[in-house]
């Protein structure tokens, strides 16, 4: 889209003519909860008392391409997952968190032994000077997200857990043309089970068991992503050569697009629906506890901006943007300084942050946002 400024606007117009073709579409994709909107009014009446800032607290930040909220937040809060209040500094002018855009610049003001931001204004009148220019950029583009959506996007399709039941329903690859058996992006692939019309389909491998790490129990199986395909032409049944039976007819898909190359046997999941949900980070409304279960891909260890599952899901009353503390266990040493040497365990240290971004059943998917150390399976977490 392309936008002319005046040289003279007021701040609150900027703001407006800058989100006009945006503003409803980002709202759908990042809504705001009722608690996050009423902690933001309630901090937008008093501002945030100077104890709840940041040591290196700036007293002014211009927002950036790139930026997220997480990161802008960070620079002035403690705890970065508490955006609402960094919203909430500046209700009136920055009426949604998720339209804040670059070029903006964010001030700190800390007058009264409280914490406000607004955006700059450089007159009595309450205007922003900016030079008349015409500005190009996408319609998808330009306004600030909670967090970095360009690393998570990948896995809202990648990460699939299923149960043993889906996973025997699923459709399977039975056939190629000319009798081969690996396919690769362009290829055709035959494919029998329900397909109930559906056109757009991902190809999944072998799956793996996750495993709780307290109860040992199976909370479900992940799929490993091959790639994409489209469905192409129906199956259906014919008449064997002898005329006695009756032949199963696969249908035909084409793959778009292969991570790895796909094989006979290989299984089938619809792509689901754009989740139009709200990945606002925020904490959990009741205590929540439980451990990480393993890194998903192949590495054994993960971190910053690396995916890990874990073994709470929906059931649990986990929600997409919760925001949880990762732990790592205190040793247990031996205390040599008392009459004689005794076992003690140290306490647990917080070392990372875990973004929720999948939600399934009986287990999540997330984010690491922080790591002071690698992630690896067993690791807890809790409310942040």
């Amino acid at each position: 889209m392309i936008r002319s400024h005046a040289s003279r606007i007021t701040s609150t117009a900027l703001a407006s003519a800058l989100l006009l073709v945006t503003a409803s579409a980002i709202a759908e994709l990042f809504p705001v909860t009722p608690q996050q909107r009423s902690t933001a009014q309630q901090v937008a009446q008093a501002g945030v008392p100077l104890s709840e800032l940041a040591a290196n607290a700036p007293d002014s930040h211009t927002v950036k391409r790139g930026d997220t909220l997480w990161g802008i937040s960070s620079l002035f809060l403690k705890s970065p997952w508490r955006w609402p209040e960094l919203w909430g500094l500046n209700l009136d002018q920055i009426r949604d968190p998720h339209l804040i855009y670059p070029g903006q610049v964010l001030v700190l003001d800390k007058a009264g032994g409280r914490a406000r931001l607004s955006v700059a204004q450089s007159g009595p009148d309450g205007t922003v000077k900016i030079s008349p220019r015409v500005r190009s950029e996408a319609i998808s583009e330009g306004g600030v997200p909670a967090v970095p959506m360009h690393v998570i996007a990948p896995f809202l399709n990648e990460a699939v857990v299923v149960s043993a039941d889906e996973l025997a329903r699923a459709p399977r690859v039975v056939a190629a043309p000319e009798g081969r058996v690996m396919m690769s992006r362009g290829d055709k692939a035959y494919v029998l089970g329900e397909l109930g019309g559906l056109r757009d389909w991902r190809v999944f491998r072998r799956t793996t068991p996750l495993v709780d790490p307290a109860t040992k129990e199976i909370l479900g199986y992940e799929a490993f992503f091959l790639g994409t395909a489209e469905y192409t032409r129906a199956g259906g049944s014919t008449a064997s050569a002898d005329g006695k039976s009756a032949l199963a007819v696969p249908a035909t898909f084409e793959l778009l697009s292969v991570k790895e190359e796909v094989g006979i046997g290989d299984r089938l999941a619809p792509v689901p629906p754009r989740e139009l949900s709200n990945y606002a980070p925020h904490a959990p409304a009741v205590p929540i506890v439980g451990q990480v279960i393993s890194v998903y891909g192949e590495a054994l260890v993960a971190g910053q901006n690396q995916v890990v599952s874990i073994n709470r899901g929906a059931r649990d009353g986990v929600e997409r943007g919760h925001v949880l503390a990762l732990l790592r266990d205190g040793p247990e040493v031996i205390d040599h300084t008392g009459d004689k040497p005794a076992a003690i365990k140290l306490p647990d240290e917080r070392h990372g942050v875990l973004f929720v971004f999948r939600v399934f059943d009986r287990v999540s998917y997330g984010l690491v946002l922080q790591a002071q150390q690698p992630v690896t399976a067993g690791d807890r977490f809790t409310q942040p």
